[in-house]
């Protein structure tokens, strides 16, 4: 009898694992699709279609036909988010009933489900401040630490439970540390310059008063630093043997950056045509999810054997990392 229920339990979380697994997935797209679909809000003048929160009007909780097409899409925003919160609390839940249950698991899980929460309410407070810039920016920075937290959940199950390892000298990380800034400032910088651009989300919101020729240029500036470090990473994994894994997150978040330059500058030389500058948000999406990929792939989780104990294991890794 225990023979047989150990096969059934074989099968079944297997099973479960692909799922948990798939949900965390679906995370990181739900979580890009909503910035995507935020930014439609922004680029078609809709950002106030539903000018109170959590109501859409004093009296509504939905967009009526007074509001016309502005109102249906900041409703239809909103409404996105529910889908974002439903896949996260999914993923949440397939953490929970798997076994055997990994409390990092579980702890990613709910740090993509609290982060939506507290994104919705951000978002509640830019709409009260009247899409005031740095809101909406701290708003955009959020979505940003979101993908974080649900990538290094995806990533996550599919790791075991035993302590990272470097797979490249430790100049290497560095350089790979330096990148990974080096993109953050391009997102961070890249939110000012929207702050300072024609594209507010209401003609009535107020702009940050940055010179826009000026902090496009700083941006501009960051990004050559950025694709510079990318090409140096790219060559120093190859030149050191690099897993063939590592080699390729670097080359894909080259191609993804150069992509996204080339939609950079001709959005700025053709006046931000509104398309363009939304292809441009989902590009930021990109190159932050290749830049993980590219942290994530110098270093990998090892079982823990059951000659070692965690502690061990621990003391070898830090060996190792020095």
């Amino acid at each position: 009898m225990r023979r047989i229920c150990a096969v059934k339990r074989s099968v079944r979380f297997p099973i479960s694992a692909v799922l948990l697994r798939r949900l965390a997935l679906a995370s990181i797209i739900a979580n890009v699709g909503i910035v995507v679909t935020g930014g439609a809000v922004r680029l078609t003048g809709s950002g106030l279609g539903c000018p109170t929160w959590p109501r859409c009007t004093e009296g509504s909780y939905v967009a009526t036909a007074e509001m016309g097409v502005h109102g249906v899409i900041e409703f239809g925003n909103r409404l996105l988010t529910f889908v974002v919160v439903l896949v996260a609390a999914a993923a949440l839940l397939a953490a929970l009933l798997h076994r055997p249950r990994r409390r990092s698991v579980v702890l990613l899980a709910a740090s993509v489900v609290l982060g939506i929460v507290i994104q919705a309410v951000v978002g509640g407070i830019t709409v009260r401040m009247q899409l005031h810039p740095s809101i909406v920016g701290i708003h955009f920075v959020i979505s940003m630490l979101l993908l974080l937290a649900a990538y290094a959940f995806w990533r996550r199950t599919g790791e075991p439970d035993g302590p990272a390892f470097p797979l490249v000298p430790r100049p290497i990380r560095t350089l790979v540390g330096l990148t990974v800034a080096a993109a953050a400032a391009v997102i961070v910088v890249g939110v000012a310059v929207t702050g300072s651009g024609p594209h507010a989300g209401d003609a009535d919101a107020v702009r940050n008063g940055l010179d826009p020729e000026t902090i496009s240029q700083v941006h501009a500036d960051l990004v050559f630093l950025l694709v510079g470090l990318s090409v140096a990473l790219w060559l120093a994994l190859k030149a050191v043997g690099a897993p063939p894994a590592a080699v390729r997150a670097a080359a894909v978040l080259l191609l993804v950056e150069l992509a996204q330059g080339v939609v950079g500058f001709v959005q700025y030389f053709t006046n931000l045509p509104a398309l363009l500058v939304g292809a441009h948000m989902l590009g930021s999406c990109l190159v932050w999810l290749a830049t993980l990929a590219v942290l994530w792939s110098v270093r990998e989780r090892r079982p823990v054997t059951p000659t070692a104990t965690p502690a061990a294991a621990a003391e070898r890794a830090v060996e190792v990392n020095a």
